[in-house]
């Protein structure tokens, strides 16, 4: 049974919504100004909670100073209390078991669904949406797991820290405000050594709370530090058990786990104190209005039962202070986890899309690259400055030693990053002009290592175009040559097929079968671009044949990019790029390199299998 009708918790559920537009530009990186730009959403909940919180804190007082007169009403003796005061008791009878549970009730669905529900996914989402746009280098340069541990604990961190300033300091703040008014309406004599004390409580937790919050900041590094090493030995556990290096990475995650013991024995340490000095305070709180009350009562200034609501005052303050001492120490902490999750969070994305940025509109899809220049930042490698023009329809294949430039070619095509000088054009449109995601739709892509979703092969392949029909799904994969072994395959919780999961990078479907997922993919896509880095290095030279009419197939009637260290896979293409130390050194057909006797000459000449001798 629900006290608490449904429909309201889905109106004030209804007040924000988690996955509303995010704020243009980088998040904050300090983290009060992150909270308050997560909060700002909630302004109509937010304005609704301090009303009810400052009414919940005036009826526990109301609760407490009906209490001391009650008391003068029994002083008088049981003949008259119900003929003098019925009607009153009866009254603070409805107030107690109809009203006090009605605003708790309020109060507490407001707290927990009004904030809580929202504000912890929207402070992940809007997170999450931005390391989403971030470009592949930023991935490649931190560990998954620690950028999904601060993802993750961004949300709870900035979510409890507005849960607490209302269900905690808004409502302690106005039950201390209230019980000042109302002891010093009893006698100033009263209030004045409680709200000296008050002052004193609130520079002690002010004094002792950035230095536990310090603390935790050292001690959430640590956790993400291993939470990193865990995930990266769980990563790449076949590569630790072909090495036989289990010792090394238990040495490796228990260092992480040592550093971790120590920043939480220290953060307990603080703890311990705190609990110590909280016992003193409250003793000093009982003495501050307990002492004075009776005081006050010698002198015929208050009667018994005032002494007696002033003496439930300071009982009610001294369970609050335990309290409210660990909601800062708490609040601290989720500041020193914020600040640690804005390290990777609050980082600009480098790699953006203009404002007035248009789809790419693709025709035949040539490309023209002019004065080409990338060096990764450091002043050489990469490319030096290359001039290119790729027809629409032409077939090229690009060749050359390591670090020749041919992968930074392809990710700046893409736009994975952004080159310093020069131009790309597609179809006489500048990339740096249209929107990644359309750039990247007209471009059909098969890498080396071609990782696939922890899902099912159907969502893997569906990847390439969502809206594609199961037919033309098993289409594509039949000429990937995947149809045969994906309906024979089966997971281990009994899905088979293309239902059955392949595992986190594909790792339960062999280097071959994630190749050939990968190529159905790009087939389904069926993008006028197309790129291949090695997308045959996977498949050994049977299924390299089965396929490679599927892949000439591909390649009709599109703009073609090939990379390959097997030279026999772009023999055939319409012309021949060699890179060298960042330029183009040699241009052609297959026949006319080899007839210039040149670098690609030397190649062909020096490969055993067909593989460029890298080294050579």
């Amino acid at each position: 049974m629900s006290l608490i009708p449904r429909r309201f918790f889905s109106l004030i559920e209804g007040m924000t919504d988690p996955f509303a537009a995010t704020p243009p530009g980088t998040p904050p990186s300090r983290p009060i100004a992150f909270i308050v730009s997560n909060m700002r959403p909630f302004a109509g909940v937010m304005l609704i909670a301090s009303l009810v919180g400052v009414g919940v804190a005036v009826l526990e007082l109301g609760l407490i100073w009906y209490a001391g007169r009650l008391v003068d009403h029994m002083s008088a003796g049981p003949e008259t209390i119900w003929t003098d005061h019925g009607v009153e008791i009866a009254l603070a009878a409805m107030v107690l078991l109809l009203l006090r549970p009605l605003v708790v009730a309020t109060n507490a669905a407001i707290l927990f669904s009004g904030i809580s529900t929202n504000l912890l996914t929207q402070a992940r989402w809007r997170s999450h949406r931005h390391l989403l746009g971030q470009p592949v280098s930023f991935f490649q340069n931190d560990f998954a797991g620690r950028l999904a541990n601060r993802v993750a604990n961004v949300g709870p961190a900035v979510e409890d820290t507005g849960f607490l300033v209302f269900e905690a300091f808004w409502q302690a703040a106005a039950f201390a405000i209230a019980t000042l008014i109302l002891l010093t309406g009893m006698d100033w004599r009263i209030a004045l050594p409680l709200a000296l004390w008050i002052g004193a409580f609130v520079g002690f937790v002010l004094w002792f709370a950035p230095k536990s919050g310090k603390t935790a900041e050292k001690l959430s590094h640590a956790n993400s530090r291993v939470t990193a090493r865990v995930v990266d030995s769980y990563s790449n556990i076949e590569t630790v058990k072909l090495f036989a290096h289990s010792s090394r990475e238990e040495a490796f995650a228990r260092n992480a786990m040592r550093r971790h013991n120590l920043r939480f024995g220290a953060l307990m340490r603080l703890f311990a104190n705190q609990q110590a000095t909280m016992a003193l305070f409250n003793s000093a709180a009982m003495a501050a209005v307990i002492g004075p009350a009776l005081w006050v009562w010698t002198q015929s200034g208050i009667s018994v039962g005032q002494v007696a609501a002033a003496i439930a005052m300071a009982l009610r303050l001294n369970t609050m202070t335990g309290w409210i001492m660990w909601m800062t120490v708490r609040s601290f902490e989720h500041v020193g986890t914020i600040r640690e999750s804005l390290e990777s969070i609050s980082v600009p994305q480098t790699v953006t899309d203009m404002a007035d940025s248009k789809p790419l509109v693709v025709g035949g899809g040539a490309i023209r690259i002019r004065g080409l220049v990338h060096h990764y930042g450091k002043g050489k490698g990469g490319l030096a400055g290359i001039d290119l023009d790729i027809a629409a329809g032409e077939r090229i294949g690009v060749v050359g030693p390591s670090g020749a430039g041919k992968s930074s070619l392809v990710n700046l095509i893409l736009r994975l990053r952004d080159f310093e000088s020069g131009a790309i054009m597609i179809d006489g449109q500048s990339i740096t002009d249209v929107t990644q995601d359309s750039l990247r739709a007209q471009i059909g892509m098969v890498t080396q290592d071609s990782s696939l979703l922890h899902r099912s092969v159907r969502d893997n392949i569906l990847y390439g175009r969502p809206s594609a029909r199961e037919s033309e799904m098993i289409t594509a994969a039949k000429k990937a040559e995947a149809h045969d072994f994906i309906i024979g395959l089966v997971d281990n919780k009994g899905r088979a097929g293309y239902d059955a999961l392949v595992g986190e990078r594909g790792v339960r479907l062999s280097g071959g079968q994630r190749q050939r997922v990968a190529l159905a993919r790009v087939i389904l896509k069926d993008a006028p671009i197309l790129i291949l880095d090695e997308a045959t290095s996977a498949l050994d030279s049977e299924v390299e044949a089965a396929i490679r009419d599927t892949l000439y197939g591909m390649m009709e009637g599109k703009t073609v990019i090939a990379i390959a260290h097997r030279l026999s896979t772009i023999a055939q293409m319409d012309r021949v790029i060699v890179l060298d130390n960042g330029l183009v050194a040699e241009h052609g057909s297959h026949s006319q390199l080899l007839a210039k006797n040149g670098l690609y000459a030397r190649f062909w000449a020096r490969q055993s299998g067909g593989f460029i001798g890298l080294d050579a």
